[in-house]
């Protein structure tokens, strides 16, 4: 079975799309969806400001917004450098998450005893909690070391499983037609089943990279590194032994910041990959 022969398959079984013009209304659609929440974000911050104005509290409780963006231009330098050690472990862990979780998620899908065998294993790393851990991988491991498995092992799981779903909801009916023109398994693989999978990869990269960020931070608390080398854990542990409260909500404020716009990117290259193809990039437009 030929490419040209997958490819004249593959369109005579794709459903008609339609008309793939942008539907009337998506735009203030989309408006709606972002204006919305900024809006009420808004209202949470002037209220947030007016309290404690009102009550008179002071900084080192909590520090009005105002108070916490002043903090965050001037500790940028120290702040950035820091966020910078925080994404790299962060995307580093995800990339190796990406890698293992796909890997094992195609083994899975192509033999019924590699699922038995491995499958249990990923679900202990699933239900143990990263915190307990954390401090055994520092004996074994260097810390930064240590913070990447940390990082990873948190990622690692919601790639696995929902590229495995992906790979197991394929339509049989495809399936059978693929065996009909005798395409073989690895055929069957490329140009059948990873296709389908990929919604829910992307599914499941959005989770990951935001457990990876959480990963890296909790494994940063852990190993309490000092140096240049510290990430967004340390300088808000550091900030809460100075009581240097302001300090704190700048960090926190970045590590937010940083987990909205990794979800925020793996949407938009889903809406790339996806296209206008598939179901689930099309009913985000309705």
């Amino acid at each position: 079975m030929d490419e040209a022969s997958v490819d004249g398959l593959l369109r005579s079984a794709r459903n008609d799309g339609g008309d793939v013009s942008e539907p009337e209304g998506s735009r203030s659609n989309r408006l709606i969806d972002i204006g919305l929440p900024v809006f009420v974000f808004a209202l949470f911050l002037l209220a947030w400001e007016a309290i404690v104005g009102l009550a008179n509290i002071p900084p080192y409780i909590l520090p009005a917004p105002s108070v916490i963006l002043a903090t965050l231009v001037k500790d940028w330098p120290l702040l950035s450098a820091s966020l910078m050690v925080t994404l790299t472990i962060t995307f580093e862990a995800l990339a190796l998450a990406v890698v293992g979780g796909v890997g094992l998620a195609i083994l899975l899908a192509q033999s019924r005893w590699v699922e038995r065998a491995f499958l249990p294993f990923a679900i202990i790393l699933q239900v143990t909690p990263v915190i307990a851990i954390a401090p055994l991988l520092l004996v074994w491991l260097e810390p930064s070391t240590a913070v990447l498995v940390c990082a990873f092992i948190v990622a690692f799981f919601p790639i696995l499983s929902n590229t495995a779903v992906g790979l197991a909801s394929t339509d049989h009916n495809l399936i059978d037609l693929f065996e009909l023109y005798r395409a073989s398994r690895w055929k069957q693989l490329i140009w059948l089943r990873l296709p389908a999978a990929l919604p829910y990869f992307f599914s499941g990269l959005r989770i990951a990279g935001g457990l990876a960020l959480i990963g890296a931070i909790v494994a940063e608390l852990a190993a309490g590194a000092a140096g240049q080398g510290t990430g967004l854990a340390f300088r808000i542990t550091e900030a809460g032994f100075r009581l240097n409260i302001p300090r704190m909500f700048a960090a926190l404020t970045l590590i937010s910041l940083t987990g909205i716009a990794i979800y925020a990117l793996f949407t938009l290259l889903s809406n790339l990959f996806l296209g206008r193809w598939h179901d689930s990039a099309r009913a985000r437009e309705r």
